[in-house]
């Protein structure tokens, strides 16, 4: 299910939230770790129920259970940037809200979260929270802050983003200086983009020439001549667009 996420810069990305199936199959992987690893443990914690008192048991497992169950996918998400093993496989990751890597407090929520939807109460609370959410979000992630998106998945044209960049002003967009550009004048021009077609031709050319005229005072240097002003909007957020994916690539694998 492909949704606009806007980052903390109002740069909008167009991503795709995984489906539910994929992140029960995650889920699923993840859960059978969990028992192998609970159940070797809990094999050797009872060896050590020979040479300590009963209390000293109790504690080893439920310290081992909470170190399964909410250690695991807590530091395996902080070191993988929003993986499991399960999401991995799945080709799947946990990000912010705002585009940014899931950092430790938001795994931790969102394992803590999870100890009680998954462990405690069966997984319902997940299964409705998902099925009510739009973005598919479980509770873990509406108390972190956090979304669960489709990592790999191939390029739909039909379900692209709405501002593609013109080869013919492809070189010319690469060079522009674009900090000055607002983000309130951006998402306009991204929202006329979105409704061109839904407008009246006068309209819609008047509007086109007035963004692109708010637009260019702000970046340099000026278009060359000779297209709509729907095609230089284009590039411009585009190119806005890319810089920013580019910039978050750089921030999830540093």
């Amino acid at each position: 299910m492909p949704v606009e996420l806007v980052t903390g810069e109002a740069v909008a990305l167009d991503i795709r939230v995984a489906r539910l199936a994929s992140r029960a199959l995650a889920l699923f992987i993840d859960v059978l770790l969990q028992f192998m690893a609970l159940y070797f443990c809990l094999i050797f914690v009872s060896m050590t129920a020979h040479v300590s008192d009963s209390a000293v048991t109790v504690g080893l497992t439920l310290l081992t259970m909470v170190g399964v169950l909410v250690g695991y996918p807590t530091i395996t998400e902080t070191l993988t940037r929003g993986r499991t093993l399960g999401k991995l496989a799945l080709g799947l990751r946990v990000v912010a809200d705002d585009g940014g890597p899931e950092r430790f407090r938001q795994a931790l929520v969102r394992a803590l979260a999870g100890f009680l939807e998954f462990w405690m109460l069966a997984g319902s609370p997940a299964l409705i929270s998902s099925l009510v959410s739009r973005r598919g979000k479980r509770l873990g992630d509406i108390f972190a802050g956090t979304i669960v998106i489709q990592d790999r998945v191939p390029v739909n044209v039909m379900l692209g983003p709405v501002a593609i960049m013109p080869p013919q002003l492809a070189p010319w967009a690469a060079s522009l200086e674009l900090s000055r550009l607002p983000d309130t004048t951006a998402l306009a021009a991204r929202q006329y983009l979105t409704r061109f077609w839904e407008l009246a031709p006068l309209v819609r050319d008047e509007m086109g020439r007035r963004l692109m005229d708010e637009v260019l005072t702000y970046v340099s240097p000026p278009p060359p001549q000779g297209f709509r002003p729907e095609i230089y909007l284009s590039a411009v957020l585009a190119e806005r667009r890319h810089r920013e994916e580019r910039r978050l690539a750089e921030r999830n694998s540093g």
